[in-house]
């Protein structure tokens, strides 16, 4: 099949046994479904392949970013969508997508994303509704950072109407697994951007990642929920700064 009018979405993953089956069932819109394994030991691979995605590992080196632009390589589709194991397409987003794509106007794409915490949809706070840059014309993005990438393009940007879910945490044993990796990358990566920080910085950031999660963006609405992950905001700040103070 030619690459033109064709979608690929790439998911990258590490241990997703939980969550692989149903992101990928939530993509009825793409023509090919690859994944991007960094080290699973679970049985995300074989689940993977048996909905007919296409499975490929690689380690972390070059971080998320990395990841991201290794999966522009395997595919020839004129149309990529990046989707984390842990979030959803709805059906209307699906239909939206294969619009775009048929349609052929050459943008990036912005998608919605509704945070479901504990079944909990979030409406204020740190992980309120939030805007993610995810569809791309293949040859018009290149990905940055290791931690918090970001991607560049070269093309105009426009937002789509139908939102896609993402299913954060439902447990906390998981969030703290990823909690202690996620905060030795970002310290890694802020002590060779910005050098290591002073002991200020490791009590003013997390206090005030509190106060903004909690106070300023409204997660206090959220009740006893907003102030857990307004908690866990001012917990993971301070293992960042803390890690990149004792480097």
């Amino acid at each position: 099949m030619s690459g033109k009018n064709k979608l690929a979405v790439l998911i990258l993953t590490r241990n997703e046994e939980k969550n692989i089956e149903d992101c990928i069932k939530s993509v009825s819109c793409a023509d090919e479904v690859i994944v991007i394994d960094s080290g699973s030991t679970d049985a995300t691979r074989s689940i993977a392949e048996s909905l007919g995605a296409r499975f490929f590992s690689r380690g972390m080196e070059g971080g998320f970013a990395a990841q991201r632009n290794f999966a522009l390589t395997l595919t020839d589709a004129e149309w990529v969508f990046y989707l984390d194991a842990d979030e959803r397409l709805t059906p209307e987003a699906n239909d939206e997508l294969r619009s775009i794509v048929s349609g052929g106007d050459k943008k990036a794409y912005e998608i919605k994303r509704l945070n479901v915490i504990y079944g909990q949809t979030m409406m204020h706070g740190g992980h309120r509704p939030d805007w993610s840059l995810r569809l791309y014309p293949r040859g018009a993005v290149t990905w940055h950072g290791e931690v918090h990438e970001s991607a560049s393009v070269i093309c105009e940007r426009a937002r789509m109407r139908s939102p896609m879910r993402h299913y954060t945490y439902s447990d906390w044993e998981s969030y703290l697994a990823k909690l202690n990796r996620y905060t030795t990358m970002a310290a890694d990566e802020l002590v060779a951007k910005k050098g290591r920080p002073s002991f200020f910085a490791v009590v003013a950031h997390p206090l005030w990642g509190f106060l903004r999660d909690y106070i300023f963006q409204g997660g206090f609405l959220e009740g006893k929920l907003g102030f857990s992950m307004a908690g866990q905001r001012a917990v993971y700040l301070f293992e960042k700064y803390l890690k990149a103070y004792y480097k």
